[in-house]
């Protein structure tokens, strides 16, 4: 089946998309007709990304810099151009990898220096990226902005605490931002991310049902599900859906 080239003669920049949810995200786009620009902290990464994209037929250019670095933003938004589509996909847990449950802490055993890691990703970075590509949104009189969170910011969760506040935060700025540049045709929303695995987990996995008890349905979700609502919301169709946060959980928590 062809995908319907919703996306066509757009530049897209999607932050943290070397690798899973980043990754599937830019594909996807790219497929729809999008200019992707492909940014990761590794350009290895970066460009290993826009040369999947360039064999499928699409069209994509890499660009590593780091987000929380607010002059290499501004520096990447220079020489990149405007872009018509942002997705601030890039973020952690506080940590660069190799996060479990043992390593989460009680916030009374916490300190300051702790949650640096968590604010600098999560909510500063998207703050970066977005005071650096949206005035070209606001010339253009058309854009779309979509930031991954957690529904860890959106519900909380113990031992996560300085990084749901990160996450929510970052919801929180954008429907700030969103009531700032409606009248501009720029749209901003949030998509509330559960735990995503790889796209083949197999789905009948007992130990990973087990760990997934609190799921309505009993399975991690994929990168391509987070793909498609990203590509609704900066699509033609999502023009007048603006401030909203999208849970994609398989039920963790349901809006009220």
């Amino acid at each position: 089946m062809t995908t319907e080239r919703t996306h066509a003669d757009r530049r897209a920049l999607v932050t943290g998309a070397g690798q899973g949810v980043g990754r599937a995200i830019a594909c996807e786009l790219a497929r729809r007709g999008a200019h992707v620009v492909v940014n990761d902290l590794s350009h290895e990464r970066a460009e290993q990304v826009a040369a999947e994209i360039a064999e499928d037929g699409g069209r994509a250019t890499a660009a590593a810099f780091d987000v929380t670095d607010w002059a290499a933003v501004r520096r990447a938004a220079e020489t990149s151009g405007p872009v018509g589509i942002l997705v601030n996909n890039a973020g952690n847990a506080g940590r660069t990898s190799g996060m479990t449950r043992d390593d989460l802490t009680p916030f009374v055993e916490t300190a300051p220096a702790d949650w640096e890691g968590f604010l600098r990703v999560n909510l500063y970075g998207v703050m970066h990226a977005v005071r650096a590509f949206l005035p070209g949104m606001i010339d253009a009189s058309w854009g779309r902005v979509v930031t991954l969170i957690s529904d860890a910011g959106r519900v909380g969760e113990p031992t996560l605490a300085a990084y749901s506040a990160a996450k929510a935060g970052a919801a929180g700025f954008s429907r700030a931002v969103a009531r700032e540049v409606g009248r501009h045709g720029v749209t901003v929303n949030c998509v509330s991310l559960g735990t995503i695995g790889p796209e083949d987990a197999p789905a009948d996995d007992p130990e990973r049902a087990r760990a997934l008890g609190r799921y309505v349905v009993r399975r991690t979700g994929r990168p391509s599900e987070a793909a498609a609502l990203v590509a609704f919301l900066t699509g033609p169709q999502a023009g007048w859906v603006t401030g909203q946060t999208y849970p994609l959980n398989g039920g963790y928590a349901f809006s009220h």
